[in-house]
């Protein structure tokens, strides 16, 4: 059975400075788990003890995300930016061993919002291996798994779709590594919904769920029956995270272009958002 989260940044820029209201709200609107965000310049002064505490009164689970930065890129040519790329996957994987989790996901495989005006390049390629890789290699004990996000691109040049992503998974060769889809970037980026999640398969390690506009699901032109037609095909039983920003939140809204108001509020993008995602479940994924 499938297990229902909110993306953090929907309601804060930084949880952990003030986890309790977003760690109620969620649990309110019956999500049972909080996906986190923690950019390179915050891991290190993440409040965990206030996190876990507000996480395990609420009992709720907790997925990791990041997104490496100019000075974490692991595509690098420089060896001490891959370093520094390497020790915060490290990093933010042990965080979230100790906060309860077993994944960390996002654009762990290069800089997010990096585009150079041309496609990878193999030398990039290589880089992104062998760093993801290490990191899989180093928190292997901690049994936390790092997926890897396809992105859009206008976001990333480095990988865009659910092949690409499975080409890296299987590069990397590690049992801790895993693809990570997300409806609105595929929703740009894939021929259709269907086939690249029945060919990520027991890959697939998270899912995001988020409408073409980054509105409220089921209000656009996200296919969602194929979309849950294909979870239940690869019978996927893991967390599936319900991914939305506002304008309100204005560094987050400039770093995903959000300039308008798509939803009445982001409330309302997580109840209604998830009454919706729910009643797929229950007519696909529940036998």
């Amino acid at each position: 059975m499938v297990k229902w989260a909110i993306h953090s940044l929907l309601w804060t820029e930084r949880f952990d400075a003030n986890p309790e209201p977003v760690v109620k709200k969620a649990k309110a609107f019956g999500f049972e788990g909080i996906e986190i965000y923690v950019a390179p310049t915050q891991i290190e002064t993440f409040a965990t003890k206030r996190v876990k505490k507000a996480l395990d009164d609420s009992k709720l689970g907790c997925v990791g995300c990041t997104c490496l930065d100019e000075q974490t890129d692991i595509t690098s040519s420089d060896e001490s930016t891959r370093k520094r790329g390497v020790n915060h996957l490290v990093k933010t994987a042990n965080l979230f061993s100790e906060l309860g989790g077993d994944l960390v996901t996002g654009v762990t495989y290069g800089a997010w919002g990096k585009l150079t005006g041309k496609g990878r390049t193999e030398q990039e390629w290589s880089h992104s291996v062998e760093s993801l890789r290490e990191a899989c290699r180093a928190v292997r004990d901690r049994r936390v798994t790092i997926g890897v996000e396809a992105a859009n691109r206008f976001e990333t040049y480095f990988l865009n779709t659910a092949s690409d992503a499975i080409k890296l998974v299987k590069e990397v060769n590690e049992p801790n590594i895993g693809v990570h889809l997300d409806t609105f970037h595929m929703n740009i980026e894939e021929k259709n919904f269907y086939d690249p999640i029945v060919s990520a398969g027991d890959l697939l390690c998270h899912f995001h769920c988020c409408e073409n506009d980054r509105g409220v699901a089921g209000t656009g032109n996200v296919n969602w029956a194929a979309v849950f037609k294909a979870l239940s095909k690869v019978h996927y039983d893991k967390w599936i995270t319900l991914e939305s920003f506002t304008p309100e939140i204005e560094s987050v809204a400039a770093s995903t272009a959000i300039w308008r108001q798509i939803a009445p509020s982001a409330d309302a993008l997580a109840s209604d958002g998830l009454e919706f995602l729910k009643s797929m479940e229950i007519k696909y994924l529940k036998i």
